[in-house]
């Protein structure tokens, strides 16, 4: 199971946000690219990125902190937040992002999404936030009436390099993820899912290796330095042995 460290860019800082609300802010850096160098230093493998500001005004606002930290790291990254037209796609991959996430186009704009898919094969990830089982969009501050797993499910035929899975309830908020959640999802489609919300402990990170997780993205815990991504990486090797 692959560990992602989280960087959520705002400003151009490296924040978190407890349960996706923007007025619930931490500022953890003033650098990111520095922040990201620390995570792949610790062992990291990848690195995810969020464009907090992007997800909110509809397309990607941190480019310099972004083009800084691919210039940072040899490790791939993903970023998700703002990706809403085909252009935007092209400029990032071109810039070196390994994949992107795309959340809430796929929900209002399945036709696009589904083109796109085709026309970057392995190179997008469907990005699902749920509130209490249902699809959020728009930055969290929607939620649509589409189950999340019924979201997965329509896009099963699709190129897509994996689910990111996150569940509101629990992001940000250090009191352990929906393991639950995350097993049925893995369960119910046939692409690799990614955790995330509430990951804080090894014990959780082994939870969910152990529920057949293929990613875990960590974020507070390791700011906070409950956790380092070396003890994450760990465990998540030592529950599959």
């Amino acid at each position: 199971m692959q560990i992602w460290p989280a960087i959520d860019l705002r400003g151009g800082k490296c924040v978190r946000l407890q349960q996706g609300d923007y007025n619930r802010e931490t500022v953890f850096g003033e650098d990111p690219a520095e922040m990201a160098q620390r995570w792949s230093d610790q062992g990291a493998e990848c690195l995810h990125l969020v464009d907090l500001d992007g997800a909110k005004e509809g397309q990607v606002s941190n480019r310099t902190a972004i083009a800084e930290i691919l210039k940072a790291v040899q490790i791939p990254c993903e970023l998700g937040g703002g990706i809403r037209d085909e252009e935007t796609i092209q400029t990032l991959l071109d810039l070196g992002m390994a994949r992107l996430v795309i959340g809430s186009k796929a929900v209002s704009q399945p036709e696009w999404f589904e083109e796109m898919c085709l026309r970057y094969p392995g190179k997008l990830a469907l990005g699902i936030d749920a509130r209490n089982g249902l699809a959020a969009t728009d930055g969290w501050l929607e939620t649509s009436n589409m189950s999340a797993i019924a979201l997965a499910q329509k896009y099963e035929h699709l190129p897509i390099a994996a689910v990111i899975y996150t569940d509101i309830a629990t992001d940000g908020m250090m009191a352990g993820p929906n393991v639950a959640a995350m097993a049925e999802m893995k369960a119910s489609i046939r692409f690799p899912v990614i955790a995330s919300g509430g990951v804080t402990t090894v014990d959780d990170v082994a939870q969910l290796a152990t529920a057949g997780l293929d990613g875990a993205i960590v974020g507070r815990t390791l700011y906070e330095g409950k956790m380092t991504v070396s003890a994450a990486v760990d465990a998540a090797r030592a529950a599959l042995l």
